[in-house]
């Protein structure tokens, strides 16, 4: 069904209170929409981390209103839902007078009866059989790449775009906050690596990163190592397996610093997380290590300058359960071992695809160094 453009839009609210990844791949279908509502406000709500990286200028997203805590909206270790919280928030929401909002946040179970107590004129989204439903929706199907998706929710108040991949802006205080490791790195090319998940089954095993890092390094490229705060021990162990240098940045630079330094690179390597997508939304060439259920939902949409590795192993090895029933890593599978599931990737796997994604001159180079991995 096509469906037409809304008469008299002042305001757009879209639910989508995730993870960094999460709001990535929604870009293109914001695009689509900023450009079909060119003069209505487009308000996220979100997390507060939305509101402290989406300023403006860099996304579509004209404001950012962190939603309470909720179950099946937000949802923080630690942290309850307050009632009264949650009373104040809607009251203020209906006060805003929202011509649409939208739900972008999964099946419609929690996020439908979310969004219909805003009170906006017309409702769109996301919905299963089990949801309320919308004034406009498409039905919920698990396995679906995700930007895809959402370029599919946009199109139920007649927003349309041709761009697949998603786009974020690099501002002058990211390049500022910065300034100091570029200049370390002395404009020598440098291939970013991104070794940590919070999931551990989506990481590669940490001991391939030292024999990886050790080419790259042989080819003349720097390595800059990338994470939180939490991960930097992780990587001082990667760091103190290599024959060569390389420079850790975990837990020292925000995320405005991590777009621009991702924006920089030659090319990034790593787990299926956010920074990975990231680097997506700042047209930078990526190597995704990805298990084969995710990739469906999580792959970059195109392969220009994207090469998505997969690991086809789906049994645990501590239990022999394949956990992607209902969905991959849910805990109802009954499987929750930490444990990497793309384990039987190797590093020349990796390697030839980031040989086809380097700079041509050295290409050759790495082709040399490949024979060396066996031997590490």
């Amino acid at each position: 069904m096509n469906y037409s453009i809304i008469e008299n839009v002042k305001k757009i609210a879209i639910l989508r209170a995730g993870a960094l990844g999460d709001f990535i791949v929604t870009l293109p279908a914001l695009k689509a929409i900023r450009g079909a509502y060119a003069n209505a406000e487009i308000i996220l709500l979100g997390k507060p981390w939305h509101k402290r990286f989406l300023t403006k200028g860099r996304t579509p997203i004209d404001r950012v209103i962190a939603v309470p805590i909720k179950k099946g909206i937000r949802e923080e270790k630690g942290e309850q839902e307050n009632e009264g919280a949650i009373e104040a928030f809607f009251e203020a929401m209906q006060q805003e007078h929202f011509d649409v909002a939208i739900n972008m946040q999964g099946n419609g179970i929690s996020a439908n009866p979310f969004i219909k107590q805003l009170r906006p004129r017309i409702t769109a989204g996301l919905k299963s059989g089990e949801a309320e439903s919308l004034d406009r929706s498409i039905d919920f199907y698990y396995y679906q790449n995700e930007t895809i998706r959402y370029l599919e929710v946009a199109k139920l108040i007649g927003a349309y775009t041709s761009d697949l991949e998603p786009e974020i802006k690099v501002l002058p205080h990211d390049e500022e906050e910065i300034k100091t490791l570029m200049e370390g790195l002395n404009k020598k090319a440098f291939v970013v690596l991104q070794p940590c998940a919070v999931d551990v089954r989506r990481m590669w095993p940490p001991e391939n990163y030292p024999v990886l890092a050790d080419i790259l390094k042989q080819k003349s490229f720097e390595v800059v190592f990338t994470g939180s705060a939490d991960d930097r021990s992780s990587v001082e162990k990667i760091l103190a397996s290599m024959k060569y240098s390389a420079i850790n940045t975990c837990g020292e630079i925000s995320l405005g610093g991590l777009t621009a330094l991702l924006s920089k690179a030659a090319l990034v390597i790593g787990a299926d997380t956010g920074p990975l997508h990231l680097a997506r939304a700042v047209n930078t060439p990526t190597v995704g290590i990805h298990w084969a259920p995710n990739l469906i939902n999580w792959a970059p949409v195109t392969r220009s300058i994207h090469r998505p590795v997969i690991s086809w192993n789906m049994q645990c090895p501590y239990c022999g359960i394949v956990p992607n029933n209902p969905y991959p890593f849910e805990p109802s599978s009954d499987c929750d071992h930490a444990v990497s599931f793309v384990r039987d990737i190797t590093v020349e796997q990796v390697l030839e695809a980031a040989e086809s994604l380097l700079p041509p001159t050295s290409k050759a180079e790495l082709k040399q160094n490949e024979t060396k991995v066996a031997s590490c």
